[in-house]
This record gives C-alpha cells, sequence and structure tokens, in this order.
C-alpha cells in the first residue's frame, strides 16, 4: 500500500514575554520517503534558551542530510543528534553568560520504519485509528515518582516540582536517551511531537482523537486554541508537529508535504 505524509508544524507564544521553543519538518535531500520532524523546548532565561533550541534543529537538519542508510543506523543518527546538540549547547553555556538548555524529540520516516528519539518532557505521542499506541516517558522528577507509585496522575498535575528535569540537552550530566519505533506503518498512523506548553492540557485520549479525525492543519488550530483557553492567561510556549499516514489511493489529490 502507497503512503503519504501529511504534516503540520505549529508554535504560539502564549503568556510568554519571548518564544524559546523550535520545531521543524524537512525532506531528506537525496532519499526518496524520508523526512524528520524535531521538536526543542529551551530553557535558560532571555534568550537563551531559544539558543539551544535553534540547536537541537540546525543539528538535527545538519546530520539528517547526510544521512545515508546502508552507513548509519536510525538509532546511530539520532543519537548522534542528541549527543552533538548537548555538546554543542554545553559549549555556547561556556562561551556566554547564558545558561541555555533544552529538550529534544525527533522522528525519522522512511519507508516501512519509523524511528524517534527523546530527552526531556517534550513528548513524542504514537496513534492508531484514534487511539494512543504508545507515548514517550518524560524524563521528569513528576514522572519518575509516577513510576515509583509514589505520585498518581491527579496530584502529578498540581505538584509543585513538576517543571524539574532529572535530564536535558545543555547539563552537566550525559543526556538521557530513550528510543522507540514502528515497524510496517500504516495510513492509520498518526504521531504528536509536542512540548509541556501543549501536553499539559489535555488527557491523552483527547489528543488521540483531535489527531485522528481531522487533517493535520486544523487539529493543529483546534489544540493550540484550546491549550491557550485551558491556560486561562497563565500559558507557556507551545510547539508541536503533527505527522499523519495516509492511504494514496483513498487520498489520490493529495501530496506528500
Amino acid at each position: 500500500m502507497a503512503l503519504i505524509v501529511e504534516t503540520c508544524v505549529a508554535r504560539h507564544t502564549g503568556d510568554r514575554s519571548e518564544q524559546q521553543d523550535r520545531a521543524g519538518v524537512f525532506a531528506h535531500p537525496s532519499q526518496p520517503g524520508t523526512m524528520m520532524a524535531v521538536l526543542a523546548d529551551g530553557m535558560g532565561g532571555h534568550s537563551g534558551g531559544a539558543l539551544a533550541a535553534e540547536q537541537v534543529l540546525l543539528q538535527a537538519k545538519q546530520n539528517f542530510d547526510a544521512y545515508l542508510p546502508g552507513r548509519e543506523s536510525p538509532e546511530k543518527l539520532l543519537e548522534g543528534i542528541i549527543g552533538e546538540a548537548h555538546l554543542l549547547i554545553r559549549l555556547a553555556r561556556s562561551a556566554t553568560e547564558k545558561e541555555p538548555h533544552s529538550t529534544a524529540v525527533a522522528l525519522m520516516l522512511q519507508p516501512g520504519r519509523i524511528s524517534w528519539i527523546h530527552c526531556g518532557d517534550s513528548r513524542l505521542y504514537h496513534f492508531r485509528g484514534g487511539r494512543m499506541v504508545s507515548r514517550s516517558q518524560d524524563h521528569s522528577l513528576v514522572a519518575e515518582l509516577q513510576r515509583r507509585g509514589r505520585l498518581d496522575e491527579a496530584r502529578a498535575q498540581l505538584h509543585p516540582r513538576r517543571n524539574v528535569l532529572l535530564s536535558c540537552l545543555g547539563s552537566e550530566r550525559q543526556p538521557q536517551m530513550a528510543f522507540g519505533q514502528a515497524v510496517r506503518p500504516t495510513a492509520d498512523d498518526c504521531f504528536l511531537l509536542c512540548s509541556d506548553g501543549l501536553w499539559a492540557h489535555f488527557p491523552d485520549e483527547e489528543l488521540a482523537r483531535t489527531v485522528a479525525s481531522q487533517p493535520a492543519r486544523d487539529a493543529a488550530e483546534v489544540l493550540v486554541d484550546q491549550a491557550r483557553k485551558r491556560a486561562a492567561g497563565a500559558g507557556d510556549n507551545i510547539s508541536l508537529v503533527i505527522v499523519k499516514l495516509r492511504d494514496a489511493q483513498r487520498n489520490p489529490a493529495s501530496a506528500p508535504s
């Protein structure tokens, strides 16, 4: 079955004074049917977070453009993006008075396989047929307490240290990296990459329904609008990337994004 790819990238400053999130989608320059989606949530005071998040996107684009399937595995490529971006953010930290840090989540689509990696609390959701297949696990204090059974979802939402990360790019420690993949993706597969400025306002089931039931651009508009309303004037930066796979025969007028 031939698949086409529909994508949308959306960002909103929220109620912050500066947009420190970055997100992008780019096709491989020489490998047909191969693309990458990347999202980074920067932290580190005025302009420091934006610098760190921008470095994640630049490194991802550079490494992805040089990627050759016969010479490098998807895991090595994705690991290299995180590791090299981390080192460059650390160098920027030593060269300036800023404290740049960033989360990172990256997804690579190839014919017959989709691979992803994340570090921090920016998330990747995998939906199929309007249901959640998987979700990345946050590298945060609250998520770790939940994994240990010491905190439930309701209390996690109200925890005073819910924004504390256990791992990110640019810190003194090497970043944690978590991989995932979908083999033999189908026309019902949807992927959502997003920062906590979005996912903090939605249950997983609502995200799945919204992304699956509408075109990517419409779904992005609905999610950003609802996140803004639910933030009630105290919203963080919002960023998201939607990647949807469709059956080319059922969508003859569509073209890959």
